[in-house]
């Protein structure tokens, strides 16, 4: 019963294209008795979601480097990306929230992998993106609640690889 409703939060949100709101973390805490460090590093990366995904292309996708990833600095691909690392971001936080990673595979990684590669969208590019994406997610949150959110950056890498 609370996954459903805890999910049913998160399906609210995930239409809308948003993060889960201040009020409805606090709810999700007072009714679910969610961790509060979880539902800190939520709100943390609600807040800094432009920051932390700006901050991790410009750690992992530099575009004046010539680099093996396929032609990623194309403006099409690589606006394609950075709209691609926030919904990797938005949904680590709704499986970390749901505490439920089956959230990224029914939601981002069903078919991701094989879309990628039949558009020629370099995984290695990718991964490095999220790799980048978790460590300024760890600088903004701390390392102890960085713990919240890796296993769900990791998971992410770990299908695409």
């Amino acid at each position: 019963m609370t996954d459903n409703a805890i999910t049913a939060v998160i399906t609210s949100f995930d239409l809308q294209g948003k993060y889960v709101d201040g009020g409805a973390l606090q709810k999700l805490q007072q009714d679910f008795q969610l961790d509060e460090l979880k539902v800190q590093t939520a709100a943390l990366i609600r807040d800094h979601a432009a920051t932390i995904v700006k901050e991790a292309v410009s750690r992992s996708l530099n575009p004046t480097e010539s680099s093996s990833f396929g032609g990623m600095h194309t403006s099409r691909r690589y606006a394609a990306c950075i709209r691609d690392l926030d919904f990797y971001l938005r949904y680590s936080t709704y499986a970390m929230l749901a505490g439920d990673a089956a959230i990224l595979d029914e939601r981002v990684l069903n078919g991701l992998k094989e879309t990628y590669l039949a558009l020629g969208v370099p995984l290695e590019a990718t991964v490095q993106s999220i790799q980048a994406m978790k460590s300024v997610v760890t600088e903004l949150v701390g390392s102890v609640a960085s713990d919240q959110i890796a296993y769900y950056f990791n998971y992410l890498c770990a299908a695409l690889s």
